[in-house]
């Protein structure tokens, strides 16, 4: 078959891509898709998200071991359904800072500034309650507070963090973005709203948009340094092949981008003899800069059972689910985050490094848990924050397992290898427990329980690194720029090869500061506009 527009990877980006390319009647746009349609009931559940891990729904990914985090693999979760990991993450909508914008800009990449950029995040949105000059009414994608359903909790984090020195903000998506507010969610009448949701259903019965599920590719066809088409495995076990008048769209995330590239002989061409691969362009940065968000947990217990804990035990999920099912209010119509601050600290006083992410939820005061899997989680409420490192200096990267070249590859984030990024994490965590410690959580706050010791800045650390997880917020590893380790450029085409695009996470040349999925669908928006002209 012959296509106009080939879209490798429905996730967020590929939804958004697959929508605006298919506006026209004249392209014929196919999307392609590793994974299946996103029937799981859990998936359009917002409190359902917990239980996607690890599932059907989950590429379920894992690190090498961490020689910073005591030696530990990371689980690292991603959407494998339609929508990506839209369909499976935390459903926080939160666009970063300006200046992360203006970064990529004076890197060279020419119509990456804030200015240039908030337009796309505006096009893309249907804010529920803000309506400003930052801010869509609209667009394809919701946006909204939780409004049926919150703790007390979450009003005495703000609170607390007011007390702390971090002030309140409103809308950290809007003017400023330091402060401590509310989180805004992609969700819709009290269902989750994921790129599918927004961008895919809406325009699937398009005659010129065909979207093939359970098909992983296995490469993309190179000829005299052009894009001709991609083969893709079916569900059949057999191969397939589908070639483009225009354009192959590569948006399979910041993980397996750079893995289907080399496959497909673009990388560095060492690696690429070491996997029997032929190199059609010798691209060094392919799998290189591989950065990700980091978080651990301060935690207390509560006087009251007003938290998310107790609503965990079997009869008590199943009465949410129908209060979920009769009326769309109760705990299964919220993530488990409900509140966010982001703040500096003092080696960075005039911008955002850190960010809080506060859950209705007490961990546990031992580490036997699996952060994945709630049925370890204790039954009596709490609350936490998790300090989360935005900024991260450490670098990684991903590389093809030569066992099996294409299952999961080598993901080697290199976590806490920079001494600054343990710094910055201590600086946030100390400023959580102090947060945790505020009057306004005093009339809530039985005890707190992590860290277990407070009183030096090694027990704290230890703490840190045993409870430290990713935010799964992988990205650079097809940076673009125009160094030598720049795999796209500012128009996001593969250096070197015509027809040929990336156009996801892993084009950010360093990490945006806050939750990434509204800039993959900014990061989206522009690109289509850019391949349409």
């Amino acid at each position: 078959m012959r296509y106009d527009f080939i879209i490798i990877g429905a996730g967020s980006a590929g939804c958004v891509l697959a929508n605006r390319l298919s506006e026209n009647p004249s392209n014929k746009v196919l999307l392609i898709e590793a994974g299946g349609p996103d029937k799981k009931m859990e998936i359009h559940i917002p409190a359902g998200y917990a239980k996607l891990f690890k599932t059907e729904v989950d590429w379920g990914f894992s690190t090498e071991p961490q020689e910073h985090v005591l030696g530990r693999r990371i689980y690292l979760p991603r959407g494998k359904t339609l929508g990506g990991s839209s369909s499976t993450n935390a459903m926080a909508y939160v666009r970063g800072n300006k200046e992360d914008y203006n970064d990529w800009a004076k890197l060279g990449n020419k119509g990456w500034s804030y200015e240039d950029v908030l337009p796309y995040f505006i096009k893309s949105e249907h804010n529920e309650q803000i309506s400003n000059e930052y801010h869509g009414q609209g667009g394809l994608l919701n946006v909204t507070f939780a409004n049926r359903f919150d703790t007390p909790f979450s009003d005495a984090f703000v609170e607390a963090c007011d007390e702390s020195g971090i002030k309140r903000n409103n809308d950290y998506n809007g003017a400023e973005q330091a402060g401590a507010s509310r989180l805004q969610f992609t969700i819709k009448n009290a269902k989750r709203y994921s790129a599918a949701s927004a961008f895919l259903k809406p325009v699937k019965y398009r005659k010129n948009l065909t979207v093939q599920t359970n098909c992983p590719v296995k490469k993309i066809l190179i000829e005299n340094d052009k894009a001709v088409g991609v083969e893709y495995f079916t569900s059949k076990h057999t191969t397939e092949k589908a070639f483009v008048n225009k354009e192959v769209i590569l948006s399979a995330g910041a993980f397996a981008s750079p893995q289907i590239l080399m496959l497909s002989g673009v990388g560095e061409a060492d690696e690429l003899k070491k996997s029997n691969i032929e190199c059609k362009k010798n691209l060094a940065g392919v799998g290189k800069n591989l950065q990700d968000h980091l978080f651990s947990g301060v935690s207390a217990i509560s006087k009251q059972q007003l938290g998310q804990n107790h609503h965990l035990t079997p009869l008590n999920q199943l009465i949410g689910l129908g209060k979920y099912i009769i009326s769309k209010k109760g705990v299964f119509t919220i993530s488990p985050l409900e509140s966010a601050a982001f703040w500096m600290t003092d080696d960075s006083p005039e911008r955002v490094n850190y960010q809080f992410h506060f859950a209705s939820l007490q961990l546990g005061d031992d580490y036997n848990y699996d952060f994945y899997d709630l049925n370890t989680f204790p039954h009596i409420d709490g609350f936490s924050i998790l300090p989360t490192l935005l900024r991260p200096e450490s670098r990684g990267y991903v590389k093809l397992n030569n066992e099996d070249l294409y299952g999961a590859p080598i993901i080697q984030p290199n976590f806490l290898s920079e001494e600054q990024d343990q710094v910055t994490l201590l600086k946030a965590a100390k400023k959580a427990i102090e947060v945790i410690q505020a009057p306004a959580f005093d009339v809530y706050r039985k005890k707190m329980i992590t860290p277990p010791d407070v009183s030096s800045d090694d027990s704290i650390m230890l703490h840190l690194k045993k409870q430290l997880e990713t935010v799964y917020h992988p990205v650079g590893t097809c940076k673009m720029g125009n160094d030598e380790m720049a795999v796209v450029d500012d128009e996001l085409r593969v250096r070197g090869i015509e027809g040929l695009r990336v156009i996801d996470a892993s084009i950010m040349p360093t990490i945006v500061s806050g939750n990434t999925n509204a800039p993959v669908y900014m990061i989206a928006e522009k690109g289509a506009d850019m391949i349409l002209g």
